[in-house]
């Protein structure tokens, strides 16, 4: 079977790199842009700075900041007539995954309207247009969602959440500046940051990795054990470090997929309004116990680059136990919750999630082969 690889155009890197938008945007002679992010980031004069941008080089633009934390079917088909009504030509989206996930959805039924129903991409869309393009702004170090082929969206009226998987969304320019995360808060910093540890740890199990894959999530999982601590404390130099091991990640996992800790934690967030990365944080260490024996030697090597010392010396259970041990000991300095009852998770509603998790499109990936009772256990060893 041939691997496949896809990756985005162009990505730019460090601080500063937000001036290259607005040569960007000229170079491909666009006449208006909409800005898609949120009311807490024109508030805070995060998103301002590109429009700021914007205004100094006399491009017209419209903003769209009506993104939620999770995006629901309704932002997307909100957005898609505010861009209609704006005409426009591209779509720059300034935020974490939510500003991304919903310019995606936006930017494909815009060139492929018979998409229009939105739960109609759900799964490996079949479209046969690339999306409107994207320049993609991260302000979070977790999702990469600026460089994956991958989006998710929220059915409020089914509770639960759908994983959208489509070359054609890939946006085409990514910019990571280490001055559109300064502002993040600690507890948006952590979560948005040990998501991008299971994105790198879950791309590397997964059934479907391979070489240049492991390559990219062993990088990732080392930068990112390496400087998430500090990041959360505020430190720029590991803010930045993180910016760029969240994308690493993002390369790898988006084309290979991810397993159920992702599955389990869709249905958390889309019931409950869970952040995402603190329910993958919550799930990893549980996940990984429970995956270890389908993963051959490979938690020798997260472990190794979690920064664990000897492990050519440990037997096979002692690597593994070090590993999950790391990826817990990184989620408690961090100040992620290790009980789900704590966020308010309830026993009657565990069956639902687990139905949600195993018809979750990340399932299939999972390094061990799951039945639904297996779920359900995962879900309450953690309540």
């Amino acid at each position: 079977m041939a691997n496949k690889i896809t990756l985005n155009e162009t990505s730019y890197f460090g601080k500063g790199a937000i001036n290259e938008i607005v040569t960007e945007v000229k170079n491909r002679g666009c006449q208006h842009v909409v800005v898609i992010t949120d009311k807490d980031l024109m508030k805070f004069k995060v998103a301002t700075k590109i429009t700021d941008l914007f205004d100094g080089a006399g491009i017209a633009y419209t903003v769209y900041d009506h993104i939620k934390p999770n995006p629901t079917i309704q932002n997307v088909q909100e957005g898609v007539e505010f861009c209609k009504q704006a005409k426009a030509d591209i779509i720059v989206a300034v935020g974490g995954g939510a500003a991304m996930d919903t310019s995606k959805a936006i930017a494909i039924i815009l060139t492929n309207p018979e998409f229009a129903d939105v739960r109609s991409l759900e799964g490996a869309s079949p479209t046969k247009n690339k999306c409107l393009p994207i320049i993609a702004v991260s302000t979070t170090s977790g999702t990469a969602a600026e460089v994956t082929i991958n989006y998710v969206i929220t059915d409020p009226e089914k509770y639960r959440k759908f994983v959208c998987c489509d070359p054609h969304d890939i946006p085409i320019v990514a910019v990571i500046d280490p001055d559109m995360v300064a502002s993040m808060p600690k507890k948006l910093c952590a979560a948005t940051g040990m998501d991008a540890l299971v994105h790198a740890i879950e791309g590397y199990i997964t059934k479907n990795a391979w070489e240049m894959t492991d390559m990219m999530h062993l990088k990732a999982i080392e930068i990112i054990s390496k400087w998430l601590r500090k990041s959360v404390e505020g430190d720029m130099k590991a803010r930045e470090e993180m910016a760029l091991g969240q994308y690493i990640a993002g390369m790898g996992f988006s084309n290979v997929g991810l397993g159920i800790d992702h599955s389990m934690a869709h249905p958390l967030s889309a019931f409950y309004d869970i952040p995402h990365g603190v329910a993958c944080a919550i799930l990893l260490a549980p996940v990984l116990t429970f995956n270890a024996e389908a993963t051959g030697e490979r938690y020798r090597e997260v472990a190794r680059a979690m920064g664990v010392a000897g492990v050519d010396d440990m037997s096979q259970e002692e690597y593994r136990k070090a590993a999950i041990d790391a990826c817990q000991k990184l989620a408690d300095d961090v100040g992620i919750p290790r009980k789900l009852s704590d966020l308010g998770v309830q026993e009657k509603d565990i069956d639902f999630l687990a139905d949600s998790a195993m018809a979750d499109a990340c399932t299939p990936g999972n390094p061990r082969d799951v039945e639904k009772s297996q779920i359900v256990a995962l879900y309450k060893s953690i309540l």
